[in-house]
C-alpha cells in the first residue's frame, strides 16, 4: 500500500551530492507503467529540477518492488502513474 511505498521511497532515494552543494531542492515529476505482472516499465521524468535529482528519481523508480497489477474486467492490466518525488535539504 501507499504506506511501504513511502517507506521504500525514504530508504531508497538518495540526496545527490551536486544538487545538496548546489542548493537544488523541488519535487521530480515521474510517470510510470506497472505492466501486466506488476513490473515497472517506461519510467519517464515529465517535470525535472536537475543537479541529479532527475536521474535519481528514476533509478529509485525502476528499483522498485512488484505492485499489485492493475485489474479491469477481471483481467490483469497495465496502469500508468504520475507521482511527484520530493527533494528537500533538512536545515
Amino acid at each position: 500500500g501507499m504506506k511501504a511505498w513511502s517507506k521504500f521511497i525514504q530508504r531508497n532515494l538518495r540526496y545527490p551530492e551536486m544538487a545538496q552543494s548546489e542548493g537544488v531542492q523541488g519535487k521530480v515529476f515521474i510517470s510510470f507503467v506497472i505492466n501486466q505482472q506488476g513490473e515497472v516499465s517506461d519510467v519517464k521524468v515529465i517535470k525535472g529540477i536537475g543537479a541529479g535529482c532527475d536521474e535519481e528519481a528514476v533509478r529509485v523508480i525502476k528499483k522498485s518492488p512488484k505492485w499489485k497489477p492493475g485489474r479491469q474486467n477481471n483481467r490483469n492490466v497495465k496502469v500508468r502513474y504520475q507521482m511527484p518525488l520530493s527533494f528537500t535539504i533538512a536545515p
